[in-house]
């Protein structure tokens, strides 16, 4: 009978055990399960992805590992979604991955499997390459980089928001063409202005570095057929000429988009000679286009060119260029109001550089539409509705040469270089800095001004000088060229005789009413400091025409221009004068502004410009 009894109280022990093993208090182990296991980022970026915690036993905490390490308190929820945000390391190497690792405990101690969320580090840099053939719109928080040729293609719209920057690679030489019918709409802000630049690291960037924006229209060439534009390689045809019986003003409202603050910089290389690409060069441009706001800045050839069409602009930038400032060829017939040159004195062209370069086409002969005769004495016969004969209009030029003593460049020439049966209107402009003045090659081109075709009025024209009448402190400087093509005085020319009488009669007529400033003699030259480096110099008349001398670039490195220079007139006799009663002025132009040059009481160049883009980080 014990034996029995102790049976039964040893097998009802068992089963309160086995009760107790299967007791229901005991919490399921947590789980942990992730939104996506996959992501790709850049460098510095922070990636998020949701983790979805299920801990009946009430969550502790949720770990994860991998890159950096975070502990999140789920404070006993027993289930709950957490974003957790992971920040990939500045440092990171392209191409790698990084494996973050989440696990979740519970009130219990209990610890779920761990769960794995991989992260590629992607290129910062999305390469912009071949065509665009479809319109594209940019992200302002990406970066981009131009390499090779890319071709915005007829029909498509390339669209830049403000803020954005796009590099452009110095091996391939990129170069950004927009063809005819295509459209580059940057919509940059004075806060947020869109910028093309090298790609080059800052301090290692140079002019040169790649080839610029070229953007091509449907509006009038002077030539017999579609030229091609300069650079390219294969060749892209652009405008409407003879061959088309376009005339100047077919498609004169084409549009080729809008440049609306933006920057351009270390652009333009000389492929060969006379094929180079520019900071910007426009050909056959229609005036459907807006240009306002834009600066280039050390240029490998010219900051701006166009190649006929009608484009219009306003508020220019051309900030260290190599070649020519301003340069304009094969019947382009826009306005131009508002441009600012500023020349650094050891950066010219071999060819000469020139603020403005004004062509009809590579030669002085006649050509569609610019045909007229030249009889010695007047234009008669032909036509001049096909000519170049852009207007611009309060325009300051700030050239190499502040002081006479100022060593710069041989390569530097004219402030005004008009050749090749040009008919290009100056109005209400200050030009200085050169040591030669008004240039005009051919009697076909004296005569078109003589006649009115072109006109040059209102204008302030400073020349230091350098070519010498006599020897000593008795010498003065000379002013009027007496050789063909003389360079150092203030009128020249490139006429068989090189006497630019013609040149001095014809900018100093009354009624064009121009002004013109240059030392009289060596013993008074303009100095930076009165008396010296000769006994009697003077200070330039800079500071009577409310322009400081430190608005030029002087003495300073490549580098060291001002960071913010101030070209406000709010002074000087520059303040006022200016006249828009030529009937070569239409409704594009501003008509209100008083003052002579680019600037009045404030500077338009403020925020949105860059002084020195070779330090920047971009």
């Amino acid at each position: 009978m014990k034996k029995i009894l102790g049976l039964f109280l040893f097998s009802a022990m068992l089963g309160f055990v086995a009760c107790n093993n299967d007791d229901p208090s005991t919490p399921t182990a947590p789980t942990v399960s992730l939104s996506t296991s996959t992501a790709q980022d850049v460098p510095g970026a922070n990636v998020t992805v949701k983790a979805s915690v299920t801990a009946p036993g009430g969550g502790k905490s949720l770990l994860v590992t991998g890159g950096s390490t975070q502990t999140i308190d789920l404070a006993g929820a027993t289930t709950v979604d957490k974003d957790v945000v992971i920040a990939i390391p500045a440092s990171a190497v392209v191409g790698s991955t990084i494996v973050v690792v989440f696990s979740v405990s519970d009130n219990s101690n209990q610890n779920s499997a761990p769960v794995t969320f991989t992260i590629t580090v992607g290129n910062p840099v999305i390469t912009l390459q071949g065509n665009i053939s479809a319109s594209q719109t940019l992200d302002a928080t990406k970066a981009y980089l131009l390499v090779g040729q890319v071709f915005v293609k007829n029909g498509a719209v390339l669209t830049v928001p403000a803020g954005t920057i796009i590099k452009g690679d110095k091996a391939s030489k990129a170069a950004l063409i927009v063809e005819p019918g295509g459209q580059l709409v940057c919509n940059g802000t004075a806060d947020k202005p869109v910028v093309f630049t090298s790609a080059q690291p800052a301090n290692g960037r140079d002019r040169g570095d790649w080839a610029g924006i070229l953007l091509l229209g449907s509006a009038w060439v002077n030539q017999d057929t579609k030229p091609s534009i300069e650079g390219i390689t294969p060749s892209v045809l652009y405008g409407s000429s003879k061959a088309e019986s376009a005339t100047p003003t077919t498609n004169a409202d084409q549009s080729s988009g809008t440049l609306n603050y933006v920057r351009i910089e270390y652009a333009g290389i000389e492929l060969t000679p006379n094929n180079e690409t520019n900071g910007l060069t426009m050909g056959g441009v229609g005036n459907g286009t807006t240009i306002d706001h834009v600066q280039s800045s050390y240029g490998g050839d010219d900051s701006f060119e166009w190649f006929g069409g009608t484009v219009n602009a306003k508020h220019l930038v051309s900030f260290s260029a190599w070649d020519d400032d301003l340069d304009t060829d094969f019947g382009f017939r826009g306005n131009v109001q508002f441009a600012l040159v500023v020349r650094y004195p050891f950066y010219a062209d071999q060819s000469g550089s020139n603020a403005f370069e004004s062509d009809n086409q590579g030669n002085a002969n006649a050509t569609n539409g610019c045909d007229f005769t030249f009889d010695g004495t007047g234009v008669t016969g032909g036509g001049h509705e096909g000519c170049t004969q852009a207007v611009f209009s309060n325009i300051t030029v700030l050239g190499p040469k502040d002081v006479n003593s100022r060593t710069i460049s041989g390569s530097f020439q004219n402030t005004m270089h008009i050749r090749r049966r040009t008919n290009i209107s100056i109005f209400n402009s200050y030009l200085s800095g050169f040591t030669t003045g008004l240039r005009m090659d051919d009697d076909a081109t004296i005569a078109a001004y003589k006649t009115g075709l072109g006109v040059l009025a209102n204008n302030v024209l400073t020349v230091t000088t350098t070519g010498l009448i006599g020897s000593g402190a008795s010498a003065t400087y000379k002013e009027v060229g007496t050789s063909s093509g003389e360079i150092g005085v203030v009128y020249s020319t490139n006429t068989s005789s090189g006497d630019a009488t013609a040149v001095k009669t014809y900018w100093n007529t009354v009624a064009n009413d121009n002004s013109t400033f240059f030392p009289a003699a060596v013993a008074t030259q303009w100095s930076a400091t009165a008396g010296s480096p000769v006994a009697g110099a003077i200070l330039p008349p800079y500071a009577g025409f409310g322009v400081p001398l430190s608005s030029y670039w002087g003495a300073g490195a490549v580098g060291a221009y001002p960071t913010n220079p101030d070209f406000s007139v709010g002074s000087g006799t520059l303040a006022t004068g200016a006249d828009y009663s030529n009937a070569k002025f239409g409704t594009f132009f501003d008509k209100t502004p008083t003052y002579v040059g680019a600037f009045g009481s404030s500077d338009w160049t403020d925020s949105w410009t860059e002084f020195q883009p070779g330090v920047k980080a971009y």
